[in-house]
Formats: C-alpha cells, sequence, structure tokens
C-alpha cells in the first residue's frame, strides 16, 4: 500500500504507510526529514484524516507535537519504544509526537513510525502545515 501525503505551508511533509516515508522539506532551506509509518491501526487512521491544517508545537525538549483532528485507533498499535527520531500518539491528550531528543516509555504512548533521514533538523520546525496526499512517486 503506497500511499503518499505532503504537509505543506511554512514546512512541507510526505506521508506514506508501511515502507514509505512522511517527508519534511523545510521551505526555507529545502531540507528533508522522512519518517516511515508502520501499518498500526493507529498510523491508517491518521493517514485517513488527510488533508489537514495543523500548528506543530514545541513541547518540552525533546519533542514536536500536533493535534490531529480526530482521535486514533490506538488497538493493536505497539507502544513506542524510547528511541530518538520516533513518531508516536499521546492517547490522553490525542496528540501526534515527533521525538528529536531522548525520551522515556510511556504506557500512553503509541508508536507510528521512525525517522529514517533528517533527524537533526526536526527541532528547528514550527508554526502552521498543512498535510495533504500526493501521488505515489
Amino acid at each position: 500500500m503506497d500511499r503518499y501525503s505532503a504537509f505543506t505551508g511554512i514546512d512541507k511533509f510526505k506521508l506514506v504507510p508501511n515502507g514509505g516515508g512522511f517527508n519534511l522539506i523545510n521551505s526555507t532551506n529545502n531540507q528533508t526529514i522522512e519518517i516511515e509509518l508502520n501499518n498500526s491501526p493507529a498510523a491508517n487512521d491518521l493517514y485517513n484524516q488527510l488533508p489537514l491544517s495543523i500548528d506543530l508545537e514545541d513541547y518540552s525538549t525533546n519533542e514536536k507535537i500536533f493535534y490531529p483532528p480526530n482521535k486514533l485507533n490506538t488497538e493493536s498499535t505497539p507502544k513506542a519504544t524510547p528511541k530518538i527520531g520516533t513518531l508516536a500518539y499521546y492517547e490522553p491528550w490525542g496528540d501526534v509526537v515527533i521525538f528529536y531528543d531522548d525520551f522515556r516509555a510511556n504506557n500512553d504512548l503509541y508508536e507510528l513510525g521512525h525517522i529514517i533521514s533528517g533527524e537533526d533538523i526536526v527541532s528547528e520546525l514550527s508554526g502552521t502545515v498543512t498535510i495533504e496526499t500526493m501521488p505515489n512517486q
């Protein structure tokens, strides 16, 4: 299943579940972040909510977060493994988290995928982003 999406606006992204990637292209310097999604129900729920326009926020000193409009189904979704570059869903608050530094295991964090390349620029991201689907490349 090859499905692509793009986050556009201040920063641009591309999203593909299971074997594909979630790419971020910083509009000001054309840097790219690629995140591979797992094929979990939660990752698929996120994909199915696209297109979206959302605010990407700083949280703590190790993560960026955004809130999809609908909650994600965490049934059969693996718990997030504490590893820099993890894309996760924090069920109690309903936010998606991009970790760019160390974090502790938490039973409420569900893994959606992980960064393949560009993790060193995640900390620089901020502002409103639009997420839209793109054709397979």
